[in-house]
């Protein structure tokens, strides 16, 4: 991943995304949330301010050129519903419930919040058609990328073979221990693959999210995957991590358009 840094905001972009669409995935830096948010906490929903969240999302769309009026995000629910996004969201109307938005609308800014939990990017260059996936444990083992890709194919007509992907930061397999009950849920969808998705280590077991969600991009017929491997858990300076900080944090903001 490319790092940004510009007038106190730090973003991250993909690499294999260059000059085809507008990206970020935002760090918390450069906000001005106070602690246990500190700082450029995107979460709505975690206690922040409603006043400084605003603040924070104009401050890191400003650095893009993008206006908050062209956002359309949702209330991420860990499932697998996909929206298709025809507008920018209208601001009078509640969130969709949804874990992944899919477009091919230039002038509308998609947007998800992570704090441990997989973002992925889909770009069809071909088709002119994007998608935005949050994929948690729950996510992962039920398909949302999956159901993303269907979902572009059905929408837009896009090819597998013309995706290119990224899988950002979220925590990683170091950091990422589960229970007996989530590993049993695991090896039943990974079935032979299961060594490249979990791991043991002194009697515990952790889950490699990174690895799960591109297994299951290149079984999708996906090809060009770049893969950020930044744990969240391991860098809090940039990162929230609701694991590591045991719930008390902010949301880190990804946002993905069309040029």
């Amino acid at each position: 991943m490319i790092t940004v840094d510009n007038g106190g905001i730090r973003y991250f972009e993909f690499e294999i995304f260059a000059g085809k669409v507008t990206q970020a995935i935002f760090s918390r830096r450069g906000g001005v949330s106070p602690a246990p948010w500190a700082s450029l906490n995107m979460g709505g929903t975690v206690g922040d301010d409603p006043d400084n969240v605003k603040e924070n999302k104009r401050r890191a769309l400003e650095t893009l050129g993008v206006g908050t009026t062209s956002i359309f995000d949702v209330w991420q629910v860990h499932g697998t519903k996909i929206v298709k996004a025809t507008r920018p969201r209208d601001l009078q109307k509640p969130h969709a419930h949804a874990d992944a938005i899919i477009t091919n609308t230039i002038g509308i800014t998609l947007m998800m919040r992570f704090a441990d939990c997989v973002p992925i990017f889909l770009v069809d260059p071909i088709r002119k058609a994007i998608g935005l996936a949050h994929a948690g444990w729950q996510g992962t083992v039920n398909g949302i990328i999956r159901t993303t890709v269907a979902a572009m194919r059905a929408a837009f007509g896009s090819k597998p073979e013309d995706i290119i992907a990224g899988i950002g930061p979220s925590i990683g397999p170091d950091h990422y221990q589960i229970g007996e009950e989530l590993a049993g849920k695991v090896r039943l969808v990974f079935g032979e693959n299961e060594n490249s998705v979990l791991s043991t280590l002194n009697g515990n077991t952790y889950f490699n999210l990174w690895a799960a969600n591109q297994l299951q991009l290149i079984s999708c017929g996906i090809r060009e995957i770049e893969v950020c491997r930044i744990c969240t858990a391991c860098h809090l300076d940039d990162w929230y991590s609701h694991r590591a900080e045991k719930g008390k944090t902010g949301r880190f903001g990804a946002i993905l358009s069309l040029l």
